[in-house]
C-alpha cells in the first residue's frame, strides 16, 4: 500500500512522550495518556499515517484489524480505566462521595504509569498494524458459493458438534476452541445472508443456531461472549440495512452493559453454590426481571463492574509496583514457556499445567492470594511489561498487531478475499486476538488456529468451494 509517510509515524507516540514530560503531576499526566488512545484513533482512522484501505466500502471491511481489532483491544486495555480513575477521586458517576477508604497520594502515580504504558502500548499496536497493511491483497482464489448463507449455515453445523467432539478427545481437543469459534461466526454471519437472501428455512435454521449460541453465552459465566454475539450480528447487517441500525445496535449494547453485571454476579453466586448451569441462568434472568429495586441494584453492580472488572489497571498497578523492585523481569522466561504450549499433551505426557504456569506470576505479584478460587491471569501487554518493562511493551505491542494485520492478510490471499479470509476465516478462528490474553493461552491459540486454517482451506479446495484463479 503506498502513500505511507514514515515519519508520522511518531505521531503515535506523542501522547505517551507528552504524558512522560508530565510525570511529576500524575492527574495530568493520566489524563493526556487516556486521551492521547483517542488522539490515535483519530489519526489512524483519517488515514494521516498511511490510507486506509479503500478496496471495499468501509462498513463491509469493518472485521479488518485496523478497525475492529483495534478498537476492542486497545479501547479494552486504555480506555476502560477512567472509571477506575473517577473512583479513586470519590465520585460514583458523577455524584462526589468522598473515598471509603484511605487513598494515599502515591495511588495517583501508579494510575498515571500504568496509562503511559497503555497509551505507549495502542501506539505501539496502531504502528504494528499500520506497518502491515498491504491492500488491495492480490487474489490466488476465489470462492464458488450458489448460496451464501447456505454455505455458511453448512459451515456453522458441521463445526458445531465437531468442536464438541473434539473437545472430549485428548488428542484433538487443540481444534476444539477454534471449530466453536468458527462454528459462531459462520453461524451468525449466515442469519444476516438468510436475511439478505430472504430464504425462510436458512432464517430459522440460522436463528435456532444464534438462540443456542446465546444460550451458551449466557450460561457460560462471562460477559464478553453475549455481547459479541449482538455486536458482530450488528457489523454484519450494516452492509444490508446501512446505518439506521447503529441506534438500534447500540441501544442493545447499552442495556447488555447495563444489565449483564447484576446477571453474572448473580449467575455465578448461585453456580458457586453447585446450582446447575440451566437453572443458574434461568433464576439469574429471574431476580432481574421480577427485582422490585431494579434501577438501584443495577446501578451499583455497574459501578462495581466499572471501576473493578472491567479495567484491569488495578492489577496492573500491583506488577508495576513488585516487579523489578521486588520481582525481576523474567526477560525470554515467559515466551520460552509460551512456546512450551504448543506441544500438545499427546506427546508430551508430562507438560506443565498451563493454568499453573501463568497463576505461579500472579501470585508472585500478590495480585490474587494462593487460597482464592478467582482466576486473574494476567493481560498481554503485563506479561509484555513483566518481560522487559517499558520496551517488552513497545516491542511486544508492535509484534502483536503486526502479526495480526498479516494473519488476516493471509487468510484473504488463501480464502479469496475479505468476505470469506478475514470475516468468517480470521474473525472465527482469530477471536482470541480481539481481547488478548497471557503470552502463554495466547501462541498455543494462535498457532493452533493457524494449522486448522491450513487445514480448512485444503477441505474447501477438495470440495471445490475454493478454486484457484488463472
Amino acid at each position: 500500500m503506498k502513500g505511507t509517510k514514515h515519519i508520522y509515524y511518531l505521531l503515535l507516540y506523542l501522547p505517551y512522550l507528552i504524558s512522560v514530560v508530565f510525570r511529576s503531576l500524575p492527574h495530568s499526566s493520566y489524563l493526556i495518556a487516556w486521551l492521547g488512545s483517542f488522539f490515535i484513533f483519530f489519526i489512524c482512522f483519517k488515514g494521516i499515517i498511511k490510507k486506509l484501505p479503500d478496496d471495499l466500502p468501509l462498513l463491509e471491511q469493518l472485521l479488518r484489524p485496523v478497525f475492529f481489532l483495534q478498537i476492542i483491544f486497545a479501547g479494552y486495555m486504555a480506555c476502560t480505566s477512567i472509571f477506575y480513575y473517577i473512583n479513586a477521586l470519590g465520585y460514583e458517576y458523577l455524584t462526589f462521595i468522598g473515598n471509603k477508604d484511605f487513598i494515599s497520594g502515591d495511588v495517583y502515580r501508579s494510575i498515571a504509569l500504568c496509562q503511559r504504558y497503555y497509551v505507549l502500548g495502542h501506539a505501539a499496536l496502531t504502528h504494528g498494524i499500520i506497518a502491515g497493511m498491504s491492500y488491495p491483497q492480490g487474489k490466488k482464489y476465489r470462492v464458488y458459493a450458489p448460496s451464501m448463507s447456505n454455505l455458511l449455515l453448512g459451515i456453522s453445523v458441521i463445526c458445531l458438534p465437531l468442536g464438541y467432539l473434539f473437545s472430549k478427545v485428548g488428542s484433538l481437543n487443540q481444534f476444539s476452541i477454534q471449530l466453536n469459534g468458527l462454528s459462531f461466526v459462520a453461524g451468525t454471519i449466515a442469519l444476516s445472508f438468510a436475511i439478505r437472501e430472504n430464504k425462510r428455512v436458512n432464517l430459522w435454521a440460522a436463528s435456532g443456531l444464534f438462540g443456542l449460541n446465546m444460550l451458551a453465552a449466557l450460561g457460560s459465566g462471562f460477559k464478553e461472549p453475549i455481547i459479541m454475539c449482538v455486536l458482530l450480528l450488528g457489523i454484519f447487517l450494516l452492509p444490508i440495512y446501512g446505518k439506521k441500525v447503529l441506534p438500534v445496535l447500540f441501544s442493545v449494547l447499552l442495556l447488555l452493559f447495563f444489565v449483564l453485571p447484576t446477571f453474572i454476579g448473580n449467575f455465578r453466586k448461585l453456580s458457586s453454590e453447585g446450582t446447575d448451569v440451566a437453572t443458574a441462568r434461568n433464576k439469574s434472568l429471574d431476580r432481574i426481571i421480577n427485582n422490585d429495586n431494579l434501577v438501584e441494584d443495577l446501578q451499583d453492580d455497574n459501578w462495581e463492574f466499572l471501576t473493578g472488572r472491567l479495567s484491569e489497571i488495578s492489577m496492573f498497578m500491583k506488577y508495576t509496583e513488585s516487579t523489578p523492585y521486588f520481582i525481576p523481569y523474567y526477560k525470554t522466561s515467559l515466551l520460552t514457556s509460551a512456546l512450551q504450549t504448543i506441544i500438545p499433551r499427546f506427546f508430551w505426557p508430562g507438560k506443565p499445567d498451563v493454568e499453573q504456569m501463568v497463576m505461579d506470576r500472579v501470585y508472585a505479584a500478590n495480585v490474587v492470594d494462593r487460597q482464592s478460587i478467582v482466576s486473574a491471569k494476567p493481560a498481554f501487554i503485563v506479561d509484555c511489561y513483566l518481560s522487559y518493562g517499558g520496551i517488552g511493551i513497545w516491542i511486544g505491542l508492535f509484534l502483536y498487531g503486526y502479526l495480526s494485520q498479516n494473519l488476516s492478510a493471509l487468510a484473504e490471499r488463501m480464502f479469496g478475499g475479505y468476505f470469506m479470509g478475514t470475516a468468517v476465516i480470521f474473525a472465527g478462528l482469530f477471536q482470541i486476538l480481539w481481547r488478548g490474553n497471557s503470552l502463554e493461552f495466547l501462541l498455543n491459540a494462535v498457532f493452533w488456529s493457524l494449522i486448522t486454517m491450513f487445514i480448512i482451506q485444503k477441505i474447501f479446495k477438495a470440495r471445490g468451494i475454493l478454486y484457484k484463479v488463472d
